[in-house]
This record gives C-alpha cells, sequence and structure tokens, in this order.
C-alpha cells in the first residue's frame, strides 16, 4: 500500500512539466490517467527515437500511468471525458491558454460542481498578466529568469543541460498535490492550484537575485566552477584526472591547505583569510589549489582529501554516471515494461518501503479500451468509438529493447 493508493489522478498533459508532475503522484501509488490525442498522442513521443524507437523524455515522464487517446473535441469523446473528470480526485493539466476552459474543466467550473476536486493548471507565463498568451518553452524561461545570462564561460552563455524550469514547475506541481491532498483530508475542501514555469525557475533563482540586489552587479560565469564560492570547481590532478573540489567553510580551507597539500603557510595567507577574500582573488586561489594538484596523482589526491574530509568527486560523462558506484551499491536499477521490452530506470527518490511502484510505460492508447468499458460502455460503443475516431486503439510498435536491467 502506497501513499496515494486511492486516489485517482485525471490528467491532460503533454511535454514535460505536468507529466514529471503526474508521474512522481503515480510512482506513490496514484492511478494516473493520462489523455492524449489519438494517432499522436502526447507530443514527447516523437521528441527522439532513442530508446529502440521510443523517446527518452516519454518514457523517462510516463512509466506507472494509463494511456486514453480520446478525440475530447467530440461530443462522445467529451462525455467520456467529463464522466473521467467526475470520478477523480485531482485533475492536472498543462494545455495552451483556454483550452481547459473550452473542455469545460477550467478550475472555476470543476470545483463549483465539487468543491472536493484539486484542480492543478501548469502554466507558461501564468493564467494572468502581460504574457498569459504566450507560449512558453523551457529554453524560453531560462533565457528571461536571468539563468543562461549566469551560466557557461565569461566568453558564452550556455543553457542548462535538463529542462530544468518544466522540472522546477513539475515538482511544484506535485508538491502543491500532496499539500492539497492533506488539506481536503482536513478540511473537506480541494484547491485550485497554478504553477508556472516562469514562476517556478524564478524561485530557483533566489540566490543570484539577492546577490545581485545587494552587491549591485549579478554573480560572473567561471563554468565548472561555483561563482560565489573559493575554491569550488575542476581541478587536474597528475596523471590528467579531474576533480571536483568544493570547500565550503574555513576549517575546510585550512584542512586543505595543511592535510592535503602540506602548505600552512597557504592556509594562513591574509589573500585567503575568507571566502569574501578568496573569490575576490580567485586566480590566485586557482593556480595555487592548482600547483599542488598537480604534484599527485588521482590516488594520492583521493587518500588525501577523504582522509581530510574534504568534499570531492569526478567530472563525469553520463556513461561514468549510468556506471557509477553508488547506483550499484544501493541497488538502485529496476526493469520497466514497454511496447518494445525491458529498459533499465531507476527507482524514484522518495522511497517507501523496500520497493517503489515501477509498472510499464503505456503505448499510446493502452487502456482507451479498458477505461471505456470501466466507464460502462458496451462491446457494440466501443466499436463505434474506435471506427470513428473518438477513441485510439491501443497501438504496438515492435523492436527490440536496449537497456534490461542491471
Amino acid at each position: 500500500m502506497l501513499p496515494l493508493s486511492g486516489v485517482t489522478v485525471l490528467s491532460l498533459e503533454h511535454a514535460v512539466a505536468a507529466p514529471f508532475a503526474t508521474r512522481q503522484l503515480a510512482d506513490l501509488g496514484a492511478r494516473v490517467i493520462k489523455i492524449e490525442r489519438p494517432g499522436t498522442g502526447d507530443f514527447a513521443r516523437a521528441y527522439d527515437e532513442s530508446v529502440d524507437g521510443l523517446a527518452s523524455y516519454f518514457v523517462w515522464l510516463n512509466r506507472s500511468k494509463e494511456s486514453v487517446a480520446l478525440d475530447v473535441k467530440s461530443e462522445s469523446g467529451a462525455k467520456m471525458l467529463h464522466e473521467l473528470a467526475d470520478r477523480a480526485d485531482v485533475i492536472v493539466q498543462n494545455l495552451g491558454p483556454g483550452a481547459a476552459q473550452r473542455l469545460g474543466l477550467g478550475a472555476d467550473e470543476v470545483r463549483a460542481r465539487d468543491p472536493r476536486k484539486i484542480v492543478l493548471s501548469i502554466t507558461g507565463w501564468g493564467s494572468t498578466g502581460p504574457w498569459a498568451d504566450r507560449k512558453a518553452y523551457d529554453l524560453l524561461v531560462q533565457c528571461e529568469t536571468g539563468l543562461v545570462s549566469m551560466t557557461g564561460t565569461p566568453d558564452d552563455v550556455a543553457k542548462v543541460g535538463v529542462s530544468i524550469a518544466d522540472i522546477a514547475a513539475g515538482m511544484y506541481g506535485f508538491s502543491g498535490v500532496l499539500a492539497a491532498l492533506y488539506q481536503r483530508q482536513v478540511t473537506g475542501e480541494g484547491a485550485t492550484l497554478e504553477v508556472s514555469l516562469f514562476e517556478a525557475l524564478s524561485e530557483w533563482m533566489g540566490q543570484p537575485a539577492h546577490f545581485t540586489q545587494g552587491a549591485g552587479r549579478q554573480p560572473g560565469r567561471f563554468g565548472a566552477a561555483h561563482a560565489t564560492i573559493s575554491p569550488y570547481g575542476p581541478y587536474p590532478a597528475a596523471d590528467g584526472h579531474i576533480f571536483l573540489l568544493a570547500i565550503q567553510n574555513e576549517p575546510e580551507w585550512q584542512r586543505l591547505c595543511e592535510n592535503v597539500f602540506d602548505d600552512a603557510a597557504l592556509a594562513v595567507d591574509p589573500r585567503f583569510a575568507s571566502n569574501t577574500l578568496r573569490v575576490t582573488n580567485r586566480e590566485a586561489v586557482d593556480a595555487a589549489v592548482t600547483e599542488h594538484f598537480g604534484r599527485m596523482t588521482t590516488d594520492e589526491l583521493t587518500a588525501r582529501l577523504k582522509q581530510a574530509k574534504i568534499a570531492f568527486g569526478g567530472v563525469n560523462t553520463v556513461s561514468e554516471f549510468l556506471d557509477h558506484p553508488v547506483l550499484a551499491g544501493r541497488d538502485r536499477w529496476r526493469s520497466v515494461d514497454t511496447e518494445r521490452g525491458p529498459i533499465r530506470a531507476l527507482l524514484p527518490p522518495i522511497g517507501f518501503g523496500d520497493e517503489a511502484r515501477m509498472d510499464p510505460v503505456p503505448a499510446l492508447g493502452a487502456d482507451s479500451i479498458a477505461i471505456a468499458r470501466e466507464l460502462g460502455a458496451s462491446d457494440d460503443d466501443i466499436d463505434a468509438l474506435l471506427s470513428s475516431g473518438v477513441l485510439g486503439a491501443p497501438t504496438q510498435k515492435t523492436g527490440t529493447a536496449q537497456g534490461g536491467t542491471s
């Protein structure tokens, strides 16, 4: 029994933000019914074909869900949609501006019929305000919040390598639904929730925003080094291996100098007496650390840094991450079924008990017929819905799965 067992979520979702939120709910036991367009489905299904013909985004975001391919603009499709909405505890949508209202599933309308409903809308720039009608994609939001301006090197800006605005919005949507479910349990009232990509990532920009307001300048761009802490970045050992060194406080700086470098004078150098001074004198700090690292091999540095209780790591590739000893040592890999066969996937970070829910990634329309029957449709009704295109028949791709279990 998982914490959200018995909770039903109806989601009109696509791409990343809303599917990320609902997959977290599914991980915790919620029944998530995903509505997709017949024929094409969630457009994230076509982002790439890297997982033996399936999209990496889709298999990451949609396990443990049920897929219903439904023409929600048709009369009979709209009827089925509203029947599913009436049965759901939570309704999630990240459709374009006004689309949910046109379908009769705006939060005000839904909760006027049933105040216990929890309705989550994930938007780009907010449902009100001067940009309410604009489209929003992850990189646009990274740029508008200033994140891109402080990411990269002194010569070039860079985006973050994952869909960070979508992920931020999805996580706030997930936590908002959890809070609303608790509120409903206590008061009997549901909730109207809205999370925008822009405001979610704006929150994550809090530290550089405060720094810029206080210092009168924004943090610089230093590649893989930290903009406001020093030394905190990559340094090469004598054999070429790159260490990511992370010094967070003055005792760690002292131990680095005295116990790792055997350089007591560096520890008391007045130029480096605080983090603020080390950031101001970053070039001198980097030169000193680089010189000392360059005198030792990977094994020597590893032993000394561990002995001195200094935080460090490797600058890994994704392939190296996949083989990470922590993932293997903590038994984090599982097998998840797809229409192409099993793939490897990581257990969710939130764990309840020994195992987590890791149900299949659904093929487009995999659950259309079963859910139509659940709503009372007869075989003749289902045949008519399928032949008219209102309901999408389950699809099955063929191929050989990549990955497997570990």
